[in-house]
């Protein structure tokens, strides 16, 4: 297993006074411009698939909402899959390539489906499964590319990249359905462009495999995904996740009940996610390099006290003008996810053997997100039996519960049992790419 620390905290501060300590890896910054680009295509068809669907086709809300479910929670499940095949036989850039393609397809099928229902179906099912079987082997590159006590600004510096993305693709959606007077063909056309050049800058410069320094412990064959559950740290880190992502009710619900509050127009409404990613892609290094020097625990978990100040933010009376509400609940929200989202993946990579790493993330992303959604359908049926204010005091009341359950579960120094042991241990180097 890889020795993450020398000390007794969960991330020291670096040690290390050389060069390749200080810069970013290569495989980093390839990867993060990989998910640049195939964030604009992605978030381009995400911001145009509901009006396209609802108002184009004439789906109804419930037939929409019920594909979209349906095939996140597939993701979730086939995230497990992509994690196991990337463990074996160290294929992390082969199965990433392969999730990046498929999501990259998925425009085209989008294209040639038209108005049939099954087309469009298969069209979003491999666009999920894409992104469901890419995201624990490119996190695994990320910890198996980067010194171990500077994860946190390495993973800050891919989900600022990342959020770029996401920033650019509805913009440019919406221009490109402007200069077509809403030709959603052209739409499609371009976001499968763009993904293909996702695909080829991985091909191009992703290094392909990662040799283990000979100190990195190594998994039974077949024990890769469901084994990182015998090591007692990963079990507590998983446990504080489900815990905290049980209690977390989802942007959607959130912006719903902004513009509740606010009486804001429809047309506004697509708008309100960018104000929190704007957030989040500024303080995504500077929350990562926090995480380093202090230790990934706490960060986690204040992540999640912010996430209780939009609860309360929203659920403060009422008065004064709209942007009192907007911007503390949009600034809430981007500290939220800057603070937790690579955070927890810098957290729980250097605990992990390096060949089981992409199955170990992929079990802790997938109960994160199957209990988010058990979270998001609980609050939705609150919501429906009581209203919007006693269900939101409800998950304002779950989260203060799981925030103390999360502070006892999370390890102070999950890397401790992993500790060099004697005088001359030291970290192993590693190389820059």
């Amino acid at each position: 297993m890889y020795l993450a620390t020398t000390g007794r905290r969960d991330a020291p501060a670096p040690t290390r006074t050389g060069g390749s300590g200080r810069r970013i890896p290569g495989t980093v910054l390839a990867l993060g411009t990989v998910s640049l680009v195939t964030d604009i295509s992605s978030e381009m068809v995400t911001a145009v698939l509901p009006l396209y669907l609802v108002l184009g086709l004439g789906l109804s809300p419930l037939q929409f909402g019920f594909l979209d479910g349906l095939f996140n929670g597939a993701a979730s499940v086939v995230r497990l899959l992509g994690g196991h095949a990337a463990d074996r036989g160290r294929g992390h850039k082969r199965v990433a390539g392969i999730g990046y393609a498929l999501s990259a397809l998925s425009r085209l099928g989008l294209l040639l489906a038209g108005g049939a229902t099954a087309g469009i179906a298969a069209a979003l099912a491999t666009d999920r499964v894409g992104k469901g079987i890419r995201t624990a082997p490119r996190d695994a590159l990320i910890t198996l590319s980067s010194p171990p006590e500077t994860l946190g600004r390495s993973f800050g510096v891919h989900r600022a990249m990342d959020t770029t993305g996401a920033l650019l693709g509805p913009l440019a959606a919406f221009a490109l359905l402007w200069a077509t007077a809403d030709a959603y063909d052209a739409v499609f056309v371009v976001s499968f462009c763009v993904g293909l050049l996702g695909v080829l800058l991985l091909v191009l410069y992703v290094p392909g495999q990662h040799r283990p320094a000979p100190a990195e412990k190594t998994t039974p064959r077949g024990r890769k995904v469901l084994g990182a559950l015998r090591d007692p740290a990963f079990r507590r880190i998983l446990g504080a996740a489900a815990l905290l992502g049980a209690a977390t009710i989802g942007d959607a619900f959130v912006y719903l009940l902004l513009q509740r509050r606010l009486g804001l127009p429809v047309g506004w409404f697509p708008l309100l996610p960018l104000g929190a990613a704007a957030c989040y892609l500024l303080l995504a290094v500077p929350a990562g390099r926090v995480a380093d020097r202090v230790g990934r625990r706490l960060p986690f978990l204040y992540g999640h006290i912010a996430l209780l100040g939009v609860y309360a933010t929203l659920l403060a009376p009422t008065g004064g003008p709209a942007l009192l509400l907007l911007v503390p609940v949009l600034v809430l929200l981007g500290i939220f996810y800057a603070t937790t989202d690579g955070v927890l993946m810098a957290l729980a990579g250097p605990v992990l053997p390096a060949d089981g790493r992409a199955g170990g993330l992929a079990l802790l992303q997938t109960g994160q997100a199957l209990a988010r959604m058990l979270a998001a359908a609980g609050f939705g049926a609150a919501w429906t039996a009581w209203g919007p204010s006693p269900a939101l005091w409800a998950a304002l009341s779950a989260l203060l519960a799981a925030l103390v359950g999360g502070w006892a579960l999370l390890p102070r120094n999950p890397s401790a049992t992993q500790a060099p042991e004697g005088p001359g241990a030291s970290i192993p180097e590693r190389r820059t790419v």
